[in-house]
């Protein structure tokens, strides 16, 4: 779009008709309005790249559809409305497979259908302006700036980021809870030549063991109870992008055979479906176990461990990176600083030292929602060690002091479990060294109480 405004060029050898048109048009004060009477005129202009063009498409002296595949070589981002006298279903549709936005006749109406025509290719292109930033403002917050830190550990994971951007490798994200496995499978298919293609996370942990089939491959209509309609999975969700499988480690027995598969033949069955449906997604896995030792337990299957193993990026905990801690911390200040359009902010050495003192048992997750706070906190443009509320002081209360039943505690326990470990139920029940099922039941019962 012109910095003066809606560009649109008139070509139209006919004097009055073109006088016409350029009037209807400019009847919108947006409207920045050129009239050419010659195509050899008109592409003197095309420099300029205007949004729309109206074609005449029997020009004396040209041919229109050699006018219109010139236009669109030369400027390819302008739209081209077809105007011709004879209303020819044959030529318009050519012309619109051609590239023009719509053919449009001459007659009574057409001041009506033109500018109908231009304000809908006006808005579309405030829409695609709109996607493009969009997209732009996603690849700058998942470029390689947000993988914070100078130790030798994360350089080294930096420099495996790098070799796994363009090589259809499996890669495999290993570290604890909170380390930031999914901002590396972001930064990893945002910069790779899939970043136009969908990135599809998928939390396995959170998808109990019977529905995790239908939630991947899909399913058809009348698959089984509940399945009004047919429903894609996530792997054609992901295909031609990415698909991201978090907690890999804790999907079930049962169905790994089948994920294996889906990986070594590139293409999955929708449950109640007998066609086979082709797939074509980067696979980047997540998980904060030792999958070598599941293996050995029993746990893992080898062969899907050994399909999987690719290209593994092992991500250390806050605690073991030093210094990165107050990188880290200055990186989510001033992000939180801009995004909400406050003042910047600057950490005292009081407040640093805390930060390093602390052995933030949630990682970077943990480190960011404290720094976010600080930043609410803090009453001036610096921080201090006293707005900085860390989860051991918090810890510290007297619980037993607030009069409560045995099992509103044990519901306090839980909670607390499931916020820490971002509500993955089987690591949770194992810290509580409970059953799934007892778990679940549990959380069900206080929902069904809850909702009375």
């Amino acid at each position: 779009m012109s910095e003066k405004g809606f560009t649109i060029f008139v070509l139209e050898d006919d004097e009055w008709y073109n006088k016409l048109l350029v009037h209807s048009i400019s009847l919108n004060p947006e409207y920045l309005v050129k009239s050419f009477s010659s195509a050899e005129k008109l592409f003197q202009c095309l420099s300029e790249k205007p949004d729309v063009i109206t074609l005449d498409y029997r020009l004396p002296d040209s041919d229109g559809e050699k006018v219109l595949g010139e236009i669109l070589a030369r400027s390819p981002n302008t739209e081209v409305i077809v105007i011709s006298e004879q209303e020819d279903i044959e030529t318009a549709v050519k012309l619109i497979k051609l590239g023009a936005y719509d053919y449009i006749v001459k007659e009574k109406n057409i001041r009506d259908r033109l500018l109908t025509t231009i304000q809908n290719i006006r808005k579309n292109s405030s829409l695609k302006n709109r996607i493009e930033d969009l997209e732009r403002e996603v690849q700058r917050k998942y470029d390689f700036s947000g993988i914070v830190g100078n130790g030798e550990a994360m350089q080294k994971v930096q420099e495996l980021i790098k070799k796994a951007l363009d090589i259809n490798i499996t890669v495999t994200v290993t570290g604890e809870t909170g380390t930031g496995k999914e901002v590396v499978a972001k930064a990893i298919h945002y910069n790779s030549n899939r970043k136009n293609k969908a990135f599809v996370a998928v939390n396995v942990a959170a998808i109990p063991g019977e529905l995790i089939e239908s939630e991947l491959f899909g399913h058809e209509k009348g698959a089984f109870t509940g399945a009004v309609a047919r429903r894609i999975g996530k792997f054609e969700e992901a295909d031609g992008g990415t698909l991201f499988l978090d907690e890999i480690g804790e999907m079930e027995l049962s169905f790994q055979a089948k994920l294996l598969r889906a990986l070594q033949e590139k293409e999955i069955t929708r449950i109640g479906s007998n066609g086979k449906v082709k797939t074509d997604c980067r696979i980047i896995v997540a998980t904060h176990k030792n999958l070598k030792e599941e293996v050995a337990k029993g746990r893992f299957r080898e062969d899907l461990y050994f399909r999987l193993f690719g290209l593994i990026i092992e991500l250390p905990p806050l605690r073991e990176r030093g210094k990165d801690i107050l990188l880290l911390a200055k990186y989510f200040i001033n992000q939180f600083c801009k995004e909400n359009k406050l003042t910047s902010k600057s950490l005292t050495e009081e407040a640093r030292k805390k930060l390093l003192s602390y052995h933030f048992p949630g990682n970077v997750r943990e480190l960011k929602s404290v720094v976010e706070l600080a930043c609410v906190m803090s009453s001036n443009d610096v921080i201090e060690a006293d707005n900085i509320s860390l989860s051991s002081e918090n810890n510290s209360v007297d619980l037993l002091a607030n009069e409560m039943t045995l099992k509103d505690y044990e519901m306090l326990i839980i909670k607390n479990y499931l916020k820490k470990y971002d509500d993955n139920m089987k690591l949770v029940a194992q810290k509580l060294d409970v059953g799934l099922s007892t778990l679940y039941r549990l959380l069900k019962k206080e929902n069904d109480e809850e909702a009375k």
